[in-house]
């Protein structure tokens, strides 16, 4: 097997690096800025789009509402980012919004916000991964044709650049992303040229369409409830944010500064780019439905089955530059890569997070250790598996999956900043310098601010997605978090039952005895072997135990036995429905219930073969045996090993594996070779 799987990972992933190399994996902002942020910053692709899909309910009269509803997004954006900067620097350890609401509102808080950050990241990749093979797909008939193969074959591909480590993928991710940001900044820059200086007519290739609403004439309440729907639509710009507050320990030191630093320019970017898109969808005079093809009319008729509606960042794109132009294929471009590099935001925020709950033992441990190239390998390939069942259910529908979404981070949103303002009422009780007072009394109403506003969007979120899916996100909450509360509880369990006693206990006492049994099919090499080692460990009882299913074998082997002279008495156990396991359990507990104190140890010959398909032709007993034994006080199970031809044949393959050198890798030199470093002059 080592053989089968070893090149080809090595080929995929690359060669594994040293733990001691950990701190070349850290990340500087400029790499920071694209892994952690570049959900938000992609979130403008598809945010205005569902502003405005939502306000067409009413009609095409209700988008004079939609700069109002990106003002009060900006203003929850800028007061996340500003209460997330407090949080970067009040716990840097990288637990992020789960520390916060684990160490001041308790485990049952804590756990409910893991779980909302779990299920966020999960749909993270899933929404983000069928926005991108949407817009991809306006462009490439084979992918909107096999939309969930091509959204799974992206996951995958996703998933190995994360397995090859963040620093590697963070530097593959960066030039799309800053491509992106930079391409829709030329479009708002040169948008606002053409409509204000040039006073140039820019029209979206939807201007000459009319919106049939659902709804006409809406007010009072109703109408409120759509703006407040559109408002929720909106916050789909702000996930994501949280995790560069789970993932300041992957930044460089100073770790604080630069994470706080990090989510400023992620905030004035996102804001600015939603803002720009919002206002040249107006100025070009884009038109969305939620169901085109009959509410969207031309000359008074649907438009029919046949239209394909783009995303509004696609439309304005090319009423700003022209359809086919440069420009406008470039921001189609790296619009979809970056919807599909978006979900890295959730591939280095849900291992990390996994990792900190597998240390608090509400996760399997697994979760907490890294894998060859220092990433957490076990949460990326979780995460991978989660999101490619969503977007097979759902079809890789983002109207669909995005229902489900932002109910989560909302809710971790909440519960950390109300866990922040606990935090400053503790510390100032004891704070006694007034500057120190009046810096944590400034932290403390940014954060109670924040609390106020993200609770008011969280309930806004609930009464106005539950019904369309939001239900789904909080079903995922609750498997979540009554999972990892079993799993805490196993462990605690264990951990109590196996705790070393303080005095004398059964588990330090030595047995009275120790009954050995030799397990014995034939007289051959790997039998001999065991016997002798058996002999060596001098039990107070030794014997030979073979079972006997046909009459035959069973004088052969008496013979052979008595013909060498082997001086270890032989036991032989009828078999007459010829199994072989049940026999040897059965006679193993009736020797302990014989003497309760007394220790048995079973020695089971075995070989060692150096071929994936030799497992399945030899072991077999031996494994069904071991199982059985295991369940079965006070017997000691023990494999002795014959190692066969083949096994030495695969010991010297990969022994010329391990001295095998790349191309090339000979002039470049060893790479787990630290290099030295200058002595400090002032050190002396």
């Amino acid at each position: 097997m080592s053989k089968l799987t070893d090149v080809p990972k090595r080929i995929l992933i690359g060669r594994a690096l040293r733990s001691d190399r950990l701190g070349e994996t850290l990340l500087p902002k400029r790499i920071a800025l694209p892994v952690f942020a570049s959900d938000p910053l992609s979130s403008v692709a598809y945010a205005p789009g569902e502003v405005l899909l939502v306000l067409s309910i009413a009609g095409v009269s209700a988008y004079h509402f939609s700069p109002w509803i990106a003002l009060a997004v900006v203003v929850l954006m800028f007061t996340v980012v500003a209460s997330y900067r407090q949080n970067v620097h009040a716990y840097p350890s990288g637990g992020g919004d789960y520390e916060v609401a684990n160490t001041n509102l308790g485990p049952k808080a804590g756990l409910t916000v893991a779980s909302a950050l779990l299920v966020d990241y999960v749909l993270t990749v899933a929404v983000s991964i069928s926005s991108g093979v949407e817009n991809l797909g306006s462009a490439v008939d084979f992918v909107i044709e096999h939309k969930v193969l091509s959204a799974i074959l992206m996951i995958l591909l996703l998933t190995l650049m994360n397995l090859r480590g963040v620093k590697e993928s963070g530097n593959l991710f960066a030039i799309p992303t800053y491509v992106f940001v930079g391409a829709v900044f030329v479009m708002i820059a040169w948008g606002a040229w053409r409509g204000l200086v040039l006073n140039d007519t820019m029209q979206a290739p939807t201007a000459d369409l009319e919106i049939k609403p659902e709804h006409e004439g809406l007010a009072g309440f109703a109408l409120v409830f759509l703006l407040l729907r559109a408002f929720s639509s909106g916050c789909a710009a702000l996930t994501g944010v949280e995790a560069i507050s789970n993932g300041v320990p992957a930044f460089r030191k100073p770790k604080s500064k630069n994470a706080a630093t990090t989510l400023a320019l992620m905030g004035g970017l996102a804001v600015t780019m939603f803002c720009g898109i919002i206002a040249l969808a107006m100025a070009t005079d884009v038109k969305m439905a939620e169901n085109p093809s009959e509410d969207l009319l031309e000359n008074g008729t649907p438009v029919g089955p046949d239209f394909v509606q783009h995303p509004v960042i696609s439309q304005v794109a090319e009423a700003v530059f022209g359809n086919g132009s440069f420009l406008f294929i470039v921001l189609a471009a790296a619009t979809a890569l970056v919807l599909f590099l978006a979900a890295n935001t959730a591939y280095n925020g849900f291992p990390l997070l996994g990792s900190i709950l597998a240390q608090d033992r509400y996760l399997p441990r697994q979760l907490h250790t890294r894998g060859d190239r220092l990433a957490f390998s076990n949460g990326i390939v979780l995460l991978a598996g989660a999101a490619m069942l969503l977007v097979w259910i759902y079809d890789a529908d983002s109207t669909k999956l995005i229902q489900l979404y932002i109910v989560g981070v909302f809710v971790s949103f909440t519960l950390s900043q109300i866990g922040m303002v606990r935090h400053w009422n503790r510390h100032l009780r004891k704070e006694r310098d007034p500057a120190a007072r009046r810096r944590m009394h400034r932290s403390r109403a940014i954060n109670t601010f924040g609390a106020f506003f993200t609770g008011m969007v969280l309930v806004v979120v609930l009464a106005t997605k539950f019904t369309h899916g939001a239900w789904v996100a909080l079903l995922g909450m609750v498997i979540f978090y009554g999972t990892m509360t079993a799993i805490r509880k196993h462990y605690d369990r264990v951990s109590e039952e196996i705790a070393a006693a303080e005095g004398p206990s059964d588990d330090s006492v030595r047995p009275s005895r120790v009954h050995s049994i030799v397990l014995v099919s034939k007289v051959h090499k790997p039998t001999l072997r065991a016997l002798a080692f058996a002999k060596l460990t001098r039990s107070d009882r030794l014997e030979a135990l073979s079972i006997s299913v046909d009459p035959i074998e069973t004088k052969a082997l008496r013979e052979e036995w008595e013909r060498r002279g082997i001086n270890v008495p032989l036991k032989i156990l009828d078999s007459p429905y010829r199994e072989i396991t049940r026999p040897v359990v059965e006679y193993v507990k009736g020797l302990r219930s014989e003497n309760p104190r007394d220790a048995v140890s079973v020695y089971i010959p075995e070989y060692v073969v150096g071929r994936w398909y030799e497992h399945l032709l030899h072991n077999q007993s031996a494994l069904r045996l071991k199982g059985r034994l295991l369940f079965t006080p006070g017997v000691m199970v023990t494999s002795v090993p014959y190692q066969l031809e083949s096994s030495e044949l695969a010991k010297k393959r990969a022994k010329k594996r391990a001295e095998w050198n790349a191309p090339g890798a000979v002039r470049r030199g060893p790479v787990d070779t630290p290099r030295p470093r200058p002595k400090d002059p002032a050190a002396k």
